[in-house]
């Protein structure tokens, strides 16, 4: 159902429900930093597949690259490097490591967003500029009622702190920043969220997941949490959902949908109540 405020969608009430941690995804839900990753991800993936013998169209190879990307979106960058040696397998190729794969993407990827880290760091731009809207306010809210926060990315940690760092929001997640690890079986967002439960010693229900990602919003239901889906159009803006992204986070079983976090006191009326 939607609920009458401008741009959420309430799936599901979070009537009832006392949170006391957030667990809170990155890119694509506070930072914009890394706007347009897909757009190097998919191409490289594209361009790994077709050397393969593979007998589909441009456009299958398209929607299969653009679909193993989405579905592992909000995992660590690796798996779906894992997930292109696995497809060049599948074809009668011979992969490279996915960590060279990961690399490579990397190099792309970095030069791609080089200008914006430039820009936020010589302060050429504010970082409200490179976060998606309303997103500060929202951290601020959710802080303000006593709730800790916990950053968790698929992005190698050292970049996910820098870009925290540039945004000014380091000192907002008093849980901690948590990224991706050389060793990845060493972190994922399941993990952090098994931290989570055992250190506050508290019950699935408590727990509010945000993000952007298929991952983040299927691990916070298994545990019970509530999960509030970001389907930021980040391109148009103007507090417009992204149509794939609404329909991959429903499917994932998001809770609510918002465009962003514009209307914070709505959002917040939605998930604490109307004394909120």
């Amino acid at each position: 159902m939607t609920d009458g405020r401008d741009g959420i969608e309430i799936l599901r009430q979070a009537a009832g429900r006392a949170f006391r941690c957030v667990l809170l995804d990155f890119d694509g839900t506070i930072s914009l930093i890394r706007q347009g990753w897909q757009d190097v991800m998919i191409p490289l993936m594209v361009e790994v597949i077709r050397r393969q013998d593979h007998g589909l169209t441009d456009e299958q190879v398209w929607e299969l690259a653009r679909e193993d990307t989405t579905v592992l979106t909000g995992k660590q960058t690796i798996y779906q490097m894992i997930r292109l040696a696995e497809r060049v397998e599948q074809f009668g190729g011979s992969p490279k490591p996915p960590a060279e794969y990961k690399a490579e993407y990397n190099r792309r990827l970095m030069a791609h967003i080089a200008d914006r880290r430039d820009a936020l760091a010589t302060g050429k731009a504010a970082p409200d500029e490179m976060m998606v809207r309303g997103a500060r306010a929202m951290l601020d809210a959710l802080r303000a009622r006593g709730l800790t926060l916990y950053l968790a990315s698929g992005t190698d940690e050292p970049y996910v702190r820098e870009e925290a760092a540039l945004l000014g929001l380091t000192d907002r997640f008093d849980g901690g920043i948590h990224g991706a690890r050389e060793d990845y079986k060493t972190f994922s967002k399941a993990m952090v969220i098994q931290r989570i439960i055992a250190d506050h010693d508290i019950a699935g229900p408590e727990l509010l997941g945000v993000g952007d990602g298929f991952v983040e919003i299927t691990n916070t239901r298994e545990v019970g949490g509530y999960a509030l889906g970001v389907a930021t159009d980040e391109l148009a803006g103007g507090g417009r959902m992204d149509e794939w992204k609404r329909r991959r986070l429903t499917e994932a079983g998001a809770d609510m949908l918002v465009p962003d976090f514009e209307d914070t006191d709505g959002i917040c009326r939605a998930l604490f109540g109307q004394e909120s």
